[in-house]
């Protein structure tokens, strides 16, 4: 009996003290990994955590954060289309400052933040941002942010903002190395590529500021090179190098390396730069000028056969001239202009929906946002680059300029399409390639609000002399370096323009206009050359109004003034043309548009 009892304890003792010891062995291993992982998040700058030992919570009011190279974040109403963004360039502007983002982003976008940062990691201001665009073919986007608060980081991010409260923490390292990093500011940057592929050659053109390269004047391309990169931070890492082979003002064309040249498709989106080398010297060249600009192809359904083409387009750059868009390109699709490219140069009014609107009566008018300041020669180069697939000839003039065929003198009678039909005369010349013609500057006529059925019927009175010239070109024959003077291109060798006489066409230039509708002259100016006119230099110049200072103020008789020569030609060409027998309106107007 003793001796069976003795049998059971041990059996009970085998089977109760393993499961004893094994709980014992769960609980210590629980306690050391919560310790290694207390000490793991310590070590890290995930907490904030500062090295004095004390302990400084940050708190992050929005959903999510938007950065350079990951999203971090959770989700929330209204923010679903931020999840996969990246922004992939910022570029520090006169007046704001523009992040690149990698994918396009749909209205409405009132829920998306600038995130601005101090420069010690410990405040964190958010404000609305400008606006948003479409850019690259509306396969990105740009937002525009306010510029920083004084003692602010420029390496400013984006946060979505949604129904849900979450709070993000961002990683301290990243945030450190990117404000270390070299935001490029607009006097020193790489802004734009594109992929000039034809028949016989490809080659990528570079535009660039920083190099200073006189203007109007084409440069010794052996002093630049291209430098090609595949990562896609704000420092770039460059891994490839070509020559330039051509290059004035502000526009680099140069070689593509050999791994790409044999497959164009790989070109896209690689972000290049340029650098001024010293040939004279191997080895010697300065480095590489920090760049957000990634190689754009222009898409395959714009390539044409020369048969195919339009056989004239228009090309201009603009801001914040909506009220004059309507007018512009109703009254020159009558003259025979069929397809239209609008840079827009970060307006902030109602230009795209002019254009929507024009768009659904069977305009063909495509806007591309421009957000780069004082480049209208480096637009127009780019516009040329873009239109030649499309267009046997091409006009670059500004929206308050129209061409105008006089009448009454000899036996032509012009009508629609008067302007196409003379362009066409020449497409098969062996030796014309712009065709350019004489432009008249009218004032404001005596009048002091705009005029109501327009400008092409209100403004009457000119100066006598002509200034300068507008000019039509066809985009396949001009020069390599893509060259201008915003008024004509160098062309290629072998190929020179006609000046048209006066008598034949001429361009009636709205140049100063009523005083509410000119003074936004004082705070913008599109050419990269020409003197801002709150400047107080280069007072001399025809860029400005003679008689007028450096502040917008009102000269009491501007009503008045520029007024030598009353013509009203313009007029009378267009209520004869396309004013409606009945009514009397013009097509413009926005109650006869239909």
């Amino acid at each position: 009996m003793d001796s069976e009892q003795r049998r059971k304890r041990k059996q009970q003792g085998r089977i109760y003290r393993p499961a004893c010891a094994k709980l014992l062995l769960v609980r210590s291993l629980t306690v050391c990994l919560s310790f290694l992982v207390f000490l793991l998040l310590i070590s890290s700058d995930r907490l904030p955590i500062r090295r004095d030992g004390s302990f400084r919570p940050v708190l992050r009011t929005s959903t999510m954060s938007l950065l350079p190279a990951f999203l971090t974040g959770g989700g929330g109403g209204g923010v679903s289309q931020y999840q996969n963004l990246v922004v992939e360039g910022r570029v520090l502007l006169p007046d704001h400052l523009v992040l690149i983002v990698s994918s396009k982003l749909t209205p409405p976008t009132n829920n998306l933040d600038c995130v601005y940062y101090d420069n010690m990691l410990e405040r964190v201001v958010l404000k609305p941002v400008i606006s948003v665009d479409g850019y690259h073919h509306q396969f990105k986007s740009i937002v525009r942010c306010h510029l920083p608060p004084l003692n602010f980081s420029a390496s400013v991010n984006l946060r979505g903002r949604g129904r849900s409260g979450d709070v993000v923490v961002e990683r301290r390292e990243w945030l450190l190395r990117l404000n270390q990093s070299v935001l490029p500011s607009w006097d020193k940057v790489a802004y734009e590529a594109v992929l000039d592929s034809s028949v016989y050659t490809s080659n990528v053109v570079v535009f660039a500021k920083g190099l200073n390269l006189r203007p109007h004047r084409e440069a010794d391309a052996r002093k630049f090179r291209c430098h090609f990169s595949l990562n896609d931070f704000d420092e770039g890492f460059f891994v490839f190098n070509t020559r330039a082979i051509a290059a004035a003002q502000e526009v680099f064309r140069c070689l593509l390396p050999p791994s790409i040249i044999n497959n164009l498709d790989k070109a896209k989106d690689i972000r290049v730069s340029v650098s001024r080398v010293d040939y004279n010297v191997e080895g010697a060249h300065e480095a590489p000028l920090p760049s957000v600009a990634k190689v754009q192809i222009i898409n395959s359904h714009e390539h044409k056969s020369n048969t195919g083409k339009y056989g004239l387009c228009a090309c201009t750059m603009l801001w914040n001239q909506a009220s004059f868009l309507r007018e512009w390109i109703i009254y020159h699709a009558w003259l025979g202009i069929e397809r239209w490219f609008i840079y827009d140069n970060n307006s902030d009014d109602e230009v795209q929906e002019v254009i929507d609107e024009l768009n659904l009566h069977k305009y063909k008018i495509t806007r591309h946002a421009w957000p780069w300041v004082k480049t209208q020669e480096a637009g127009f180069s780019h516009c040329a680059l873009r239109a030649k697939h499309e267009c046997k000839w091409l006009g670059f003039f500004d929206v308050d300029e129209f061409f105008y065929f006089p009448h009454g003198r000899g036996r032509y009678k012009p009508g629609t399409n008067s302007l196409r039909a003379l362009v066409m005369k020449y497409s098969d010349s062996p030796k014309i390639a712009e065709l350019r013609t004489v432009c008249h500057s009218y004032g404001p006529s005596g009048l002091t609000p705009p005029p109501s059925q327009g400008v092409t019927v209100g403004y009457t009175c000119r100066l006598e002399a002509p200034e300068r010239h507008k000019s039509v070109v066809r985009p396949e024959l001009l020069h390599t370096t893509l060259l201008n003077a915003v008024h004509h291109f160098k062309l290629r060798d072998g190929y020179k323009y006609l000046n048209v006489r006066e008598s034949k066409v001429l361009v009636n230039h709205c140049k100063y206009q009523v005083w509410d509708s000119f003074k936004a002259k004082f705070f913008r100016r599109v050419s990269t050359y020409v003197t801002n006119w709150q400047e107080d230099n280069n007072k001399g110049s025809k860029d400005r109004a003679p008689g007028l200072g450096i502040e917008a103020i009102e000269p009491p008789d501007w009503r008045l003034r520029f007024c030598e020569v009353w013509d009203t030609g313009l007029k009378h060409f267009v209520m004869a043309n396309l004013a409606d027998s009945t009514s009397g309106f013009l097509p413009w107007e926005r109650r006869s548009l239909a």
